[in-house]
């Protein structure tokens, strides 16, 4: 067998178990604007030798690397961290060398003899000259000055003391031999978002209701006089549903019947009429000129806008008659309209991917994501991802990200887990998931703990709805405004991206169509519906008291924190969040039962919350501003669903002055 040509065989080093790594480099990890990007990998070498190991990162696009040091955590394990700060892709990987000099200085402390110390003194002579070369004034000078140190004729252990210096070894950190070193094979990719991708709070609403009177139909001017009352409950993301034209053909009726009313104003999924397409306004909506205001005025109140994308189409939708070959004909010349059994959408044609003018739909499907760009939206819901390519979503979110790396897309996949992950991987920024149907305390303990405690979560950013214009789950159905706020503070502090349906969310609509449903009954996809936003009986206060909880404790704006506690009672669920400092600890305790009051024994892991056994904690109810002295492990806690469903406790630890005054912090 020939001798391998790479490096004549001289790359000893051994660079392996990667992470983050998202299958073998093939997609990127996820951050957002200021946070650490956590590196490790296993870097081994034949025989005894000692390693060097740095991370290098930089931003696409630029040429010269970033490079910090990696440092040994034990068994060949090296871990080395860098923050991103700009939006947009980096690149990332790792490089070890046998440091030659760390080599000879280990070796050098065990060494006993006075022969073979002052041996090894000049071999390390030598290896500081060799580093003076590659250097410049003033450290030339300095190695110089050492390695004439150690040739000196004198004790060879005072000698070996100076050897020994830690600034010496500091200084030839600086400078080590690399010309032998062992470049990762791989270079790594970080999509790196603003911050709204990993912390939001999302509120949808259908402009066409926001309206006083039944009967009439709202618009995206009369959208804007709701910005005040959502901004006041602390959303910062307001959702629209599709905000273009509605097709006649097939049009729905109320509550999905296959006739429609002359005034049913049919379901904004059903895309087109002769007004337009995927790129226009609904007229009775309003204008391309009215989006824009809305936009401009949502910001003013802390608030992006998003819309909806589905593509899909009505039967009169302009494509239909342009771009015939977008769609799937049937033998008696008709098209096959959309179906999710047992769900049928007669008014929807769907799009054929495979379509022999693949690129034209493509490009035109990209098209029109930069149209609305162009009007200032850069946040996206899509609507049924997995029901279009998957190299289609690659190949569409990676071309408008590089022009435009501030949008944002969340996926609405409710679907099987691997082809929500695969989309997540594809590019999807935030992804649906399956948080409405997890409601006993294993279901919930579980599902989070994959979520943010495994390398998914390196990909799969979740955005927890509690209920959707399609979805009102049992739970709701059955629990009354109990089982509502129960939904919204695990929604809320579980994860640090959640959205709710509004207002049929805070006035805690739970009717369903019929028994065994989701659906609701009097739907708002098929009618207009004039919500009385200023019911006195409202979760309108609840909602902003917890909102602003959120935006106050930075524990509750990251998930990778999320920890579970133990709790003798299985309605009662505990978890707690953190900053990286442990400065912030928030420690919630939900019922999940919303009709009767439960009670149970919390047990904290109080070192690693940096409690101190014998001493007493203040746990501050944020939610009721109600202060308990805690001491020790186990608590009791107590919670009425009618009354208060949860405690969102703020953790604040026992401090003495020198004066023994105490206070909490």
């Amino acid at each position: 067998m020939a001798i391998p040509a790479q490096s004549a065989g001289h790359e000893r080093i051994v660079i392996e178990g990667v992470a983050p790594e998202v299958d073998a480099g093939r997609f990127p990890i996820k951050r957002t604007v200021g946070e650490k990007v956590v590196v490790e990998a296993d870097a081994f070498v034949d025989g005894h030798d000692q390693l060097g190991c740095v991370l290098h990162y930089r931003k696409a696009g630029a040429t010269k690397w970033g490079e910090v040091s990696m440092r040994p955590l034990g068994n060949d394990r090296w871990r080395g961290e860098f923050s991103v700060r700009e939006i947009g892709r980096y690149g990332y990987t790792i490089t070890a060398w046998v440091d030659h000099f760390r080599t000879w200085r280990a070796e050098l402390e065990k060494r006993e003899q006075p022969t073979d110390v002052a041996l090894a003194l000049l071999i390390g002579a030598e290896l500081i000259e060799a580093a003076a070369a590659r250097t410049t004034i003033p450290h030339t000078a300095q190695l110089r000055l050492h390695a004439r140190e150690l040739r000196a004729e004198r004790d060879p252990f005072a000698r070996r003391l100076l050897a020994l210096d830690p600034e010496l070894a500091r200084l030839m950190a600086r400078f080590p031999d690399r010309t032998l070193e062992t470049r990762y094979e791989r270079e790594l990719t970080v999509v790196v978002d603003e911050a709204r991708a990993g912390y939001s709070t999302w509120y949808e609403l259908f402009p066409r209701s926001c309206v006083h009177d039944p009967g009439a139909h709202g618009s995206l001017r009369s959208c804007e006089e709701r910005l005040p009352y959502i901004a006041s409950m602390g959303f910062d993301v307001l959702y629209l549903p599709p905000i273009h034209p509605i097709g006649m053909t097939a049009r729905k009726g109320r509550n999905n019947a296959l006739s429609a009313d002359e005034d049913d104003p049919g379901s904004p999924w059903a895309i087109g009429s002769e007004a337009g397409g995927h790129k226009a306004v609904h007229p009775r909506l309003g204008t391309l000129e009215d989006l824009r205001h809305l936009v401009g005025r949502a910001r003013e109140h802390g608030l992006e806008v998003a819309l909806d994308i589905a593509f899909q189409c009505s039967p009169d939708h302009p494509y239909v008659e342009q771009s015939p070959r977008w769609f799937r004909w049937r033998p008696d010349g008709s098209v096959q309209y959309a179906e999710n059994p047992p769900k049928k959408y007669q008014d929807i044609y769907p799009l054929n991917f495979e379509t022999e003018d693949r690129q034209g739909l493509w490009e035109e499907l990209r098209d029109v994501f930069l149209f609305w760009i162009e009007q200032g939206v850069h946040i996206f819901r899509v609507d049924n991802p997995h029901t279009k390519p998957f190299p289609f979503w690659e190949w569409l979110i990676t071309d408008i990200k590089s022009k435009h790396p501030e949008v944002i897309f969340l996926a609405e996949a409710f679907t099987r887990p691997k082809v929500m992950h695969r989309l997540a991987k594809l590019g999807f920024t935030q992804s649906y998931t399956y948080f409405t149907w997890r409601n006993s305390k294993s279901e919930l303990t579980d599902y989070f703990t994959e979520l943010t405690q495994t390398p998914a979560r390196e990909y799969f950013r979740p955005n927890l709805w509690p209920n959707t214009p399609d979805i009102l789950h049992e739970y709701l159905q059955v629990g009354g405004r109990p089982a509502f706020m129960i939904r919204l503070v695990l929604a809320a502090t579980l994860g640090a991206n959640y959205g709710v349906y509004g207002p049929a969310f805070e006035l805690y609509e739970a009717t369903p169509r019929e028994r065994g449903s989701e659906e609701y009954l009097s739907s708002e996809k098929f009618e207009i519906r004039a919500w009385d936003v200023e019911r006195p009986d409202s979760l309108e206060h609840f909602i902003a008291r917890v909102n602003q909880i959120r935006h106050q404790n930075e524990a509750l704006q990251h998930d990778w924190s999320l920890c579970f506690h133990p709790v003798d009672n299985e309605a009662l669920l505990c978890y707690s969040k953190h900053s990286d400092a442990l400065d912030n600890v928030i420690l919630v305790v939900v019922n999940i039962d919303p009709h009767h009051t439960r009670a149970g024994w919390v047990e904290l892991p109080l070192e690693e919350l940096q409690l101190l056994p014998d001493h007493p904690y203040q746990v501050h109810d944020l939610l009721s501003d109600t202060r308990y002295l805690w001491q020790g492990a186990r608590n009791y806690v107590e919670l009425d669903p009618h009354a208060a469903p949860a405690h969102i406790f703020r953790l604040r630890r026992h401090v003495r002055t020198e004066r023994d005054f105490d206070y909490f912090i």
